[in-house]
């Protein structure tokens, strides 16, 4: 079996696999985490807002791509080089570990936006896209119905 590097050429870290205690799963192409390289600053983001999920609600949430090993680029994203965004899924109302859109029966409006809320609350959040538009805060972009993305700003 290959072994994914837990860091890359930057410094940068694979986002844990299998976080027990945490309010996440992981999914995305390419598997294994090869697409989840992901600065220390948001990976942090990630633990903080998976943690205050886990004590809301007892599903997890999919967190897919952030970063190819070394910021190569990731297609078929214009973005996700920097290690500073992130997809997550919205929520189903079963639970399951699959996509979802916003048009799905199982689609959790309320469960969606108060996952979008805590990381909106989270000091490094700079942006969040997501076609929702009943869920304030959030900017519309084509091909997110499926996902949120997630970016954070870091000071340098």
């Amino acid at each position: 079996m290959e072994s994914t590097a837990p860091t890359d050429n930057r410094g940068y870290f694979l986002l844990p696999q299998a976080y027990e205690g945490g309010g996440y799963y992981v999914y995305g192409t390419p598997d294994r985490g090869r697409g989840q390289y992901a600065h220390p600053s948001l990976v942090s983001a990630l633990l903080e807002v998976a943690r205050q999920w886990s004590f809301k609600d007892k599903r997890k949430f999919g967190i897919g791509n952030i970063s190819l090993a070394g910021g190569d680029k990731f297609e078929p994203h214009a973005s996700h080089r920097s290690g500073l965004e992130v997809d997550i899924r919205p929520i189903r109302k079963d639970g399951n570990r699959l996509p979802c859109f916003i048009t799905d029966r199982q689609y959790d409006r309320q469960a969606t936006a108060a996952l979008i809320e805590l990381f909106q609350e989270h000091t490094k959040v700079q942006l969040i896209l997501f076609n929702d538009k009943q869920i304030p805060g959030v900017r519309h972009a084509a091909k997110h119905s499926d996902h949120f993305h997630v970016q954070i700003l870091i000071s340098s």
